[in-house]
């Protein structure tokens, strides 16, 4: 299977795992069973197929948050709710999501349930650890909600994959987010806002990237800085391909999960552009 078709199933993957971080049912229910404020709902969330771990865990399997924003929420997430009912409580709610913006998501879910099923079993487990710990939790009776799992084993799977390339490259946290912001052309505060680095540590991960010749001192990227960003995505997308070789036809996956995630785009909840998922002709 090319590498390409790794990429484009992760467009149709994507919004559909992230309907639990921004829609208004997933961050309720993370409330009502007991979690304080966005973030320990995020984090306890996130991490509960890791069991009840320490703010380390979550620090180096989530990789670009500052560790001040993890340890604010884990490990007291476990005192107020154990993973367990948290899980629970994240399925359904996702579930609930998908089912009020793309309504035919049950037809869905009924046909691509296997082929994701097929595809979890063939990845390989070593080194990827949230992808392991997703794939270990129990598949829901319910189709919607295994749906959403599966496709929150797989996201998690690349993420994995990523974080480790990013490690070989010697690129930390704060300078990944520096260096994806300055290929987007996002303002950095929108890091300080939502990953809780300081400007002067991320002033520090400029700097760190212009003596790699990565970035421009005023933080812009350099055109060396956009080929090494482009082959970090790449060799992301090959490390998240194999397991998709057992599909007979990759496409049929692709057609099943493109609508659902497309209503989740267009539904207007996700506060900014993730992926681009291609409207239908």
């Amino acid at each position: 299977m090319e590498d390409s078709y790794a990429r484009v199933l992760w467009t149709a993957i994507e919004p559909i795992h992230i309907v639990t971080y921004f829609c208004p049912e997933p961050i309720q229910a993370s409330k009502d069973v007991g979690l304080k404020g966005y973030w320990m709902g995020y984090f306890g969330g996130r991490a509960a197929p890791l069991g009840p771990v320490a703010p380390g865990v979550v620090e180096a399997t989530f990789y670009g948050f500052h560790p001040r924003l993890v340890r604010r929420a884990i490990p007291d997430a476990w005192t107020f709710a154990s993973p367990e009912t948290i899980l629970r409580t994240r399925q359904a709610a996702a579930a609930k999501v998908l089912r009020r913006l793309a309504p035919s998501v049950d037809e869905v879910a009924v046909k691509a349930n296997p082929l994701l099923s097929k595809v979890i079993e063939a990845a390989n487990s070593p080194g990827f650890t949230l992808f392991s710990a997703n794939r270990d939790v129990p598949t829901p009776e319910d189709p919607v909600e295994a749906l959403w799992q599966a496709c929150a084993t797989l996201r998690e799977h690349r993420g994995d994959g990523h974080i480790a390339i990013l490690v070989s490259e010697g690129i930390g946290g704060a300078e990944s987010l520096v260096l994806a912001a300055a290929v987007a052309d996002t303002p950095f505060d929108t890091i300080t806002r939502t990953r809780a680095w300081t400007p002067e540590e991320l002033q520090a991960a400029v700097d760190s990237l212009a003596a790699r010749g990565l970035l421009h001192g005023d933080g812009s990227i350099t055109e060396k800085g956009r080929v090494f960003r482009q082959e970090i995505e790449e060799r992301t997308n090959r490390l998240a391909a194999p397991p998709y070789q057992v599909l007979d036809d990759p496409e049929e996956l692709v057609t099943l999960l493109q609508p659902v995630a497309r209503a989740v785009l267009d539904s207007g909840e996700i506060p900014f552009s993730i992926v681009s998922v291609p409207k239908p002709a």
